[in-house]
């Protein structure tokens, strides 16, 4: 696909990574009809290779994201998008964890809120530096925010409400991973799609005393029959544990 002036990209690996977390959530058959169904047939059964390369378009993560939410309803398009963040941030942890530090004991055992906001900005340091996607971070004393300036999941979207699911399903992953099992209220306060100047998803520092409560799956309606939702027993993601097999880690 050829590059233009007005578009800007995701590197394949985290292409692929989007497709192999979507298709955990919904299986190989319904990531195809919602590919169909978006006219992204040329990633059906091919997903992009593993490697650096901007050549996933802003639009077509867009894309993705609306077309969930005209296939299974708004609700329930939010919840997958939600558990493919989640998932995302699983399959990203085993491909760029070791290569961030993250995984190093010696981060693992700084003070949390050391930890939360060193694991913050690399994290943001990890989309400013290989894709096109611009986001700056703000931290105070109780909150992160995460200000995306260049938003790959709303781009060219116009909606009512926020539709940056997929991150915030990642954030809150993130979060948990990142806290040791301690739960952080997430939440999108602002949306390029609702004509607001960034994406703004606000974190709070201090643990949430309870479990948030997950999206439901499913739309208020019947959804289509290739939609029905691969159950899984646990909305958190484990690198590789409901992987597709093929991708599943050795």
């Amino acid at each position: 696909m050829s590059k233009t002036a007005t578009s800007f990209y995701y590197p394949n690996r985290i292409g692929r990574i989007v497709l192999l977390a979507l298709e955990e959530i919904i299986g190989r058959s319904g990531v195809n009809a919602v590919l169909n169904l978006a006219s992204l047939t040329g990633y059906i059964n091919n997903y992009p290779p593993h490697n650096q390369d901007l050549h996933i378009p802003s639009e077509h993560i867009s894309r993705i994201q609306s077309v969930l939410e005209e296939a299974y309803g708004p609700r329930g398009g939010r919840g997958i998008a939600l558990r493919t963040g989640r998932a995302c941030f699983s399959y990203g942890l085993r491909e760029f964890g070791p290569q961030l530090g993250l995984t190093d004991l010696a981060f693992r055992l700084l003070p949390l809120p050391v930890k939360l906001k060193a694991g913050s900005q690399t994290l943001a340091g990890l989309f400013n530096q290989f894709t096109n996607q611009r986001l700056r971070l703000e931290i105070d004393d109780k909150n992160i925010f995460w200000h995306i300036e260049r938003c790959p999941l709303c781009w060219q979207r116009q909606t009512a409400d926020p539709a940056c699911h997929l991150a915030v399903g990642l954030l809150q992953e993130a979060l948990y991973w990142i806290g040791s099992g301690k739960f952080f209220n997430v939440e999108e306060k602002l949306c390029i799609a609702r004509g607001d100047e960034t994406c703004t998803i606000v974190v709070t520092i201090q643990p949430a005393l309870s479990t948030p409560i997950c999206h439901s799956e499913r739309s208020e309606e019947s959804p289509p029959a290739w939609g029905m939702l691969r159950r899984t027993p646990s909305w958190r993601s484990v690198p590789g544990k409901n992987a597709p097999q093929h991708d599943r880690p050795e």
